[in-house]
């Protein structure tokens, strides 16, 4: 299926995923993230360790100013303050030391960074605040006068903020001596924010790393065709030199040839670890330590084993049989190959000829392996002195009879002479599909035990795969194909219908995105179809393990009842969204109460960002407490693909009233980060900049005196300039 091999690949805004994901890799850190386009630059996002740090929870911090004035305290240092009031004025990078107060009023010293972002347009639209808790750095300053009744960080809390310098100071007392130089470097990295290694808040394409290739790319796909021809020249001429011996160390044409086979299939090696791949979830993997983790775990053995130099163990063909024959058999684990065409056989199904091809050169390729096996008991049989063999008799039909010598070095007969090597290969190959696609003429037949007893066996397979391939292509073209099938079909009337009322090609290509990102995730099923087949008692236990994550991160669901919850779960719908999708618009009713599982959003009220929803968010309108249908002030979308866990109004208020004890319990503990009835008041930076500067210019325009304006004196002015 083209969708979920190809991964969600669109442009995404991911700039709440990097900040998230480089802030949890250092536990410590905690981060707020301002509009910096409104006048107090209200904050539109908080992550959870702000809110243990600080004792508040994201709904109470939303839309607060940015500068915390929420937790400022006594000992607030005012200079800090002003200081930090210039920096956001000015979007300039900085750090701060500064004394804030929990929500119990407990004192914190913290390491405030502020660091502007960017769009694409080089515009300044997010303050992304970074804190540290330095409580356990700041000790406290003994004091000679110890009349005051202060503590001592109620002192330490009076004395001037410290520099930068003297935290970094304090930092390397604190940590072990580092004398590595990497080490050091990389604590300045922790100390600074530097703008080139900020993400921009912009939509943009999912990006690799230099070193890695992205596996729907044009040149993986040429590549991926090539080893497929490699894999079938292995299949076929492996089996051949092994039963003919067609390749000695005589024969350099054929040794480099293969060499440099072996030399392309180790470079495929080394290419699949730096490939890309689609994860369970859809999402493409570029992280190179991933993508070397899941091929070494997969495929990386089988195909190292048929990338070994067997050739070299060729060089015992002129010892002992044995060993010549074990070391010559090895080449056979070259067929191991095959296991490439397997794992990639879903992109070769895309093309419905392509698969047809291949399952007859599967047909022929059975064939040719038969027809090796077929000579090999010949000659074996020849070997041994049974002259009645089918190979003895096409030696005597062919007027090239095969006789007998006696070889010092073995002391024993050997076999001389006979057809040549392609008229021998041609009759087996000819025995071999006269058997598989009939029951043979009878000019080549089995006459020895062994040939007897082969046939048969080749017979038995021969009629299951001539009526497997055959006798139902239709029928497995169909079933292996049908997803696709049904996949372009959907593809094709979504074309039409954009075609037919001519939709605008931006529209069209987010219609296409969405179909083809929502095809990823389902794999083109129908839930409500799955759920109809159950009995009510299952399907409710299904919707609740659908649901699981919902019921599980959300403190509102915690004392509900089994009956409950699976009451909750029927009504519990699921969707995704593809990045740019507006889920709610300004004026739209407010039917719905929706949990965000995975992604993450951007509300705007006036063009701005108010608010930028992440995993475990809230938003939609406080139903259980005003029964009235409220409107949407502002526009929700989608910055990443989300899914989404919706419950509509009247359903929910449905279980609300049947299980009151549960509703109280919900209507206390469910925290809705963004409420969309509630339209915030507030100016743009950009506004208050133009009135300052009208105000300004006012100020130094020349005023006109009354006296010179009088009508009287304009008419005597004109009169004596007419003069």
């Amino acid at each position: 299926m083209p969708g979920g091999r190809r991964g969600l690949v669109a442009p995404q805004n991911t700039f709440l995923e990097n900040i998230i994901r480089r802030s949890s890799s250092q536990p410590d850190s905690s981060f707020l993230l301002a509009n910096a386009q409104i006048v107090d630059f209200p904050i539109v996002y908080c992550n959870e360790s702000f809110c243990k740090i600080s004792g508040y929870n994201r709904a109470e911090v939303m839309q607060k100013s940015c500068r915390c004035t929420f937790m400022y305290g006594e000992l607030t240092d005012k200079e800090t303050i002003a200081r930090i009031d210039e920096c956001l004025e000015n979007q300039i990078h900085d750090q701060f030391e500064i004394l804030l107060y929990k929500k119990n009023k407990t004192p914190l010293w913290l390491l405030l960074q502020i660091a502007p972002i960017k769009n694409e347009r080089d515009l300044v639209v997010l303050f992304l605040l970074t804190f540290r808790d330095i409580t356990a750095l700041k000790q406290p300053i003994e004091s000679d006068d110890n009349k005051g009744g202060l503590s001592k960080f109620a002192k330490l809390a009076r004395s001037v903020t410290r520099s930068r310098s003297v935290l970094v100071s304090q930092f390397s007392s604190h940590l072990p001596n580092l004398k590595d130089t990497t080490k050091q470097s990389h604590l300045a990295h922790m100390m600074s924010l530097n703008a080139d290694v900020m993400p921009q808040y912009r939509q943009e394409a999912p990006k690799t790393p230099p070193h890695i290739l992205l596996h729907y790319c044009a040149f993986k796909a040429i590549w991926d065709w090539i080893i497929l021809c490699l894999t079938f020249y292995t299949a076929i001429m492996v089996p051949y030199n092994v039963a003919f011996k067609n390749k000695t160390s005589e024969d350099v044409s054929l040794l480099v040839v293969d060499s440099i086979v072996d030399v392309i299939f180790f470079i495929d090696i080394v290419l699949n670890f730096h490939t890309t791949f689609v994860g369970p979830g859809g999402e493409v993997v570029s992280d190179p330590k991933v993508i070397r983790m899941n091929y070494l775990k997969s495929w990386f053995i089988i195909d190292l084993l048929s990338c070994l130099p067997y050739d070299v163990f060729n060089a015992f063909d002129h010892d002992e049989d044995g060993i010549g024959s074990l070391f010559s058999a090895l080449k056979v684990v070259r067929l191991l190959r095959l296991g490439r065409v397997v794992r990639k056989l879903d992109r070769y199904l895309e093309y419905g000829a392509a698969m047809l091809i291949l399952l007859l050169c599967f047909y022929m390729l059975v064939a040719h392996w038969l027809a090796c096996i077929w000579y090999s008991i010949g000659r074996s049989d020849a070997d041994n002195g049974v002259q009645y063999s089918w190979l003895w008799k096409l030696a005597n039909v062919t007027q090239s009879p095969y006789s007998y010598i006696w070889s010092n070095d073995t002391n024993s007969p050997e076999l001389i002479n006979g057809p040549s090597r392609k008229t021998m290969y041609v009759t087996a190959l000819y025995f071999t599909m006269t058997c598989m696609t009939s029951v043979g003429f009878g000019n080549v037949a089995a006459e020895t035990d062994n040939e007897k007893i082969f046939t048969i066996c080749m017979m038995i397979i021969a009629a299951l795969l001539y009526a497997t391939i055959f006798g139902h292509v239709t029928t497995i073209i169909q079933q292996m194909t049908s997803a696709t099938a049904k996949y372009h079909d959907m593809l094709n009337n979504v074309r039409e219908f954009m075609k037919l009322h001519e939709v605008p090609k931006a529209l069209s290509e987010r219609v296409m995105d969405y179909v083809v990102s929502t095809w990823a995730m389902t794999k083109g099923l129908d839930t409500d179809k799955v759920l109809n087949y159950c009995p009510k008692d299952m399907k409710a236990d299904i919707c609740v393990h659908l649901n699981r994550k919902v019921f599980n991160e959300h403190p509102a669901f915690r004392l509900a009842s089994d009956g409950c919850l699976r009451a909750l779960a029927m009504h519990f719908t699921m969707s995704h969204s593809a990045p740019g999708d507006l889920l709610y618009h300004t004026g739209e009713s407010i039917d719905s109460l929706c949990f965000i599982v995975t992604g993450s959003l951007e509300v705007i009220q006036d063009d701005e960002v108010v608010a930028i929803l992440g995993k475990g968010d809230v938003f939609g309108d406080s139903f259980w407490k005003d029964n009235a249908i409220g409107q949407s002030a502002a526009n929700v979308r989608a910055l990443t693909y989300c899914d989404l866990h919706t419950i509509k109004r009247d359903k929910l208020l449905e279980v609300l009233d049947f299980y009151q004890a549960f509703a109280n319990s919900f209507a206390r503990n469910l925290i809705l980060t963004y409420n969309l009835r509630h339209r915030l008041i507030f100016r743009k930076v950009a506004d208050v900049r133009r009135e300052k500067e009208l105000a300004e210019r006012r100020k130094n325009d020349p005023q006109l005196d009354q006296q010179q304006d009088h009508l009287v004196r304009k008419i005597f002015s004109k009169f004596r300039r007419d003069r």
